[in-house]
């Protein structure tokens, strides 16, 4: 069977303003359950952020990954996301984070690692036309001859696909090996002192505003399909918000793998 095509779907993009950090994890899981079930078109969601945070994987054991003095210290949320990968670092305004809820159609009889790289084309894409000489990394990084630009994870839910990206605008690299523990440990077996080194932000590479950089992704993809603007439902947003308190915002999810 084949893949389904950009073009085929009428998209709907959701930009809301500032949430909390465990907001953003629910409305992953809300909006993609909601593009399995039928209830809502593939959705495009650029994220922003309310609060700094640490988000880690799924997978992940929180000990391993977070120095809580160093979160504590510098006012850092840490919450658990239903995709796999790593530890990301965010504070507002420092970041572009997106995510894609897609049906599964979209990418049926993929693997794994061309799932990644078909839904990571469209902001290579918006990369190049900022100037950016930027290619996709197996299995889940976005990187140019500057550096690594940003890192994607996925999660397959019933007859949905999230696959979200954050990409890095202006790092506080110093802040950021405080708050994660793994930050320091790649750093130090690279033999690198600055974290500047690793990550190389949008905003060096561009010399544009964050909100211009969002705009001009929007525009490559709108050019790639259909894409109208829509706000959260006020359904959408009570469930999500449920799942906050049922899940995201609790200590069990948090430190599901210690």
């Amino acid at each position: 069977m084949s893949h389904a095509a950009w073009s085929d779907y009428d998209w709907q993009l959701i930009h809301p303003g500032p949430l909390a950090p465990a907001l953003h994890m629910a409305l992953d899981a809300v909006i993609t359950d909601e593009v399995g079930a039928g209830l809502r078109p593939p959705t495009l969601r650029i994220w922003e952020w309310a609060a700094p945070a640490v988000v880690i994987g799924r997978f992940q054991s929180l000990r391993n990954e977070v120095d809580p003095d160093g979160a504590q210290r510098h006012g850092v949320t840490v919450v658990r996301r239903v995709s796999g990968g790593g530890a990301m670092f965010v504070e507002p305004g420092n970041t572009i984070t997106y995510s894609l809820s897609v049906p599964e159609a979209l990418v049926r009889g993929m693997s794994f690692q061309a799932s990644y790289e078909f839904l990571d084309s469209w902001v290579i894409k918006a990369l190049h036309d900022l100037g950016i000489k930027a290619w996709y990394q197996p299995l889940n990084d976005i990187t140019s001859e500057g550096g690594k630009i940003g890192g994607a994870a996925q999660a397959r839910r019933a007859k949905a696909v999230l696959h979200h990206v954050t990409m890095s605008y202006d790092i506080d690299a110093d802040k950021m090996v405080e708050v994660l523990r793994i930050g320091r440990e790649k750093l130090s077996d690279k033999g690198t002192t600055s974290a500047k080194k690793r990550v190389d932000p949008l905003r060096s590479q561009t010399g544009l505003a964050r909100d211009v950089i969002i705009e001009r992704m929007l525009q490559t993809f709108g050019s790639m399909c259909r894409l109208a603007p829509a706000t959260l439902s006020a359904e959408t947003l009570a469930r999500a918000e449920q799942q906050v308190r049922e899940k995201f915002g609790t200590d069990e999810w948090l430190g599901l793998v210690p």
